[in-house]
């Protein structure tokens, strides 16, 4: 049996949140976006898409699980946003045109967000006037920059260049529209800083607390709130006044109807895997910044409300069949939402998670010990009762059918079940238990191990919905 370390595994504090399976896309609200490939996103080392298979990732793979389920350095943030269920994720390939109420099907029309990460090569007139016209119309837009002179294909134009010739240059709005410029600037190694704020939902979003990000040879913006009082710098370089109009790193903004989002490095995006032949970074999980859950909060904030598609109901009810937790794989490398004991939340390769990198990791440490890992859940109205499913793997030294060491799984007050060293087994099982309760109440695993052999209790995509 393996042991697990005495000293807890560091926390990482990049990764990814998600709340349901893949194949739960079609149960709620869907968010579309478009990610674009049509401006030299991957030109040179470049890597900036989240499947080769274009338009749908899922055709390269249905059910990913992993960042190397898809091919491209932004695969992590692609995987992310598809486990959820709640996105429906296309890619406009090389040699097409950006288009907004055309008849095809990646017209902008057709989708809730567009996110350019650093163009290489320059917009039409037309396409231009597409994207602001989305906009208007109550798109979201997220624009990746990186530094000045990052020309990658040699064409005279940078993401810088382009960025700003939007803004300036677009056949809808040239003064200022969204209240922002791109600063032609080059910033190698520094860790900018976020706002304090409670209530952004970038910042404080379903995706997790963003303290910070990361440059690694990047840009900033200029604020200028007089021509749009909506922009608002999210994260800034240090030695600059959080709030202020300069040394803004990640800014956002409205206009008309839709929303705005630029940050200035394509680092914090790339995972550090993709296409043969390229040199990529993983800042995705960058300890030095949270740019996965900052990446993923902007994502969820410029889709807004997605395309309404009803939830299910039972027979003859009104019960939502739809997921409770939040980051019911702990992609984050964090516990939030969850309430978690130091160290239980870990990507330690020793014990392999069910699915993605990080798995809960309670007890092990053969000596008397006890771990904790709760989240609290408001069953909808219109439902009797809740089903808990979650992936359980016991691993233990202990030997014989006495239970030393004991994981005991609570609703509220009610024991719902208790696994023990005599439950061990060679890998994951799927456990299913029913919750009878509604209205709040909180889930709640409790390790607790004795003062001699040790035993794990590994839990993984956790899952509650109401019955």
């Amino acid at each position: 049996m393996i042991k697990r370390a005495l000293l807890a595994v560091a926390l990482m504090t990049a990764g990814v949140t998600y709340l349901a399976g893949a194949a739960e896309s079609e149960a709620a609200a869907v968010h579309r976006v478009l990610f674009d490939n049509t401006k030299a996103e991957t030109a040179g080392n470049a890597d900036w898409i989240i499947s080769t298979s274009q338009p749908d990732p899922l055709s390269q793979n249905g059910n990913p699980t992993s960042e190397t389920s898809w091919t491209g350095a932004l695969s992590s943030w692609g995987v992310a946003l598809q486990r959820t269920g709640q996105y429906s994720l296309k890619t406009l390939p090389a040699g097409n045109t950006i288009t907004y109420g055309g008849s095809g099907a990646l017209d902008l029309k057709n989708f809730d967000e567009f996110v350019m990460p650093e163009p290489n090569a320059p917009l039409s007139a037309a396409e231009k006037t597409a994207i602001m016209r989305f906009i208007q119309a109550g798109g979201g837009f997220f624009l990746i920059v990186d530094h000045t002179a990052s020309d990658r294909n040699s064409d005279g134009w940078d993401s810088v260049r382009i960025g700003n010739d939007l803004l300036t240059n677009n056949g809808v709005d040239n003064t200022d529209p969204f209240g922002f410029s791109i600063d032609v600037n080059n910033i190698g190694t520094e860790n900018p800083v976020a706002i304090s704020s409670t209530t952004d939902p970038v910042i404080n979003g379903s995706f997790g607390k963003v303290p910070g990000s990361i440059i690694r040879n990047g840009s900033t913006q200029t604020l200028h709130p007089a021509d749009n009082a909506s922009v608002k710098g999210l994260v800034y370089r240090s030695g600059f006044t959080p709030g202020g109009t300069t040394g803004a790193f990640f800014t956002t903004a409205t206009f008309g109807s839709g929303r705005v989002a630029v940050w200035g490095d394509s680092s914090p995006i790339d995972d550090g895997t993709g296409q043969s032949g390229n040199t990529l970074y993983d800042g995705w999980n960058d300890t030095a910044g949270t740019n996965a859950a900052l990446a993923l909060n902007a994502t969820a904030w410029l889709a807004g409300t997605g395309a309404s598609t009803p939830p299910p109901t039972t027979p003859g009810g009104s019960c939502a069949s739809t997921e409770l937790f939040g980051n019911t794989g702990f992609e984050t490398g964090t516990a939030t939402p969850w309430t978690a004991t130091s160290g239980v939340v870990s990507n330690d390769t020793s014990m392999a998670a069910h699915g993605g990198s990080w798995k809960a990791w309670l007890d092990g440490y053969g000596s008397a010990h006890t771990d904790t890992l709760s989240q609290t859940v408001a069953i909808p109205s219109g439902c009797s009762q809740a089903v808990l499913t979650f992936w359980l793997w016991v691993d233990t030294d202990e030997t014989g059918t006495t239970a030393y060491d004991k994981l005991t799984v609570t609703a509220g007050s009610t024991t719902l079940a208790t696994y023990s060293n005599v439950n061990a087994s060679s890998g994951y099982q799927q456990k299913t238990l029913t919750v009878n309760a509604t209205g709040s109440v909180k889930i709640t695993f409790t390790g607790v191990e004795g003062s001699k052999l040790a035993t794990s209790f590994l839990l993984d995509d956790l899952s509650i919905k109401g019955a």
